[in-house]
């Protein structure tokens, strides 16, 4: 770790997991002390599933079929 608590990781590392520069991450700090780079979820990601029941079943079926 550098004096300005960077970390460098090893580029095959980078390569395994799918990362590129500019890529995010969140960090964890599990309860044994070990850190977790994990790929920040996007906006989409982080949303999906939060509002169940908004919509009736069958409401996105019968909007679609107002286009025909």
């Amino acid at each position: 770790m550098s004096p300005k608590h960077q970390v460098t990781i090893p580029v095959d590392v980078l390569a395994r997991a799918g990362l590129q520069a500019g890529d995010e991450l969140r960090v964890e700090n599990l309860d044994s002390g070990d850190i977790v780079l994990r790929r920040a979820l996007s906006a989409i990601e982080r949303y999906a599933g939060t509002m169940p029941g908004v919509w009736p079943l069958g409401a996105l079926e019968e909007l679609r079929s107002e286009w025909d």
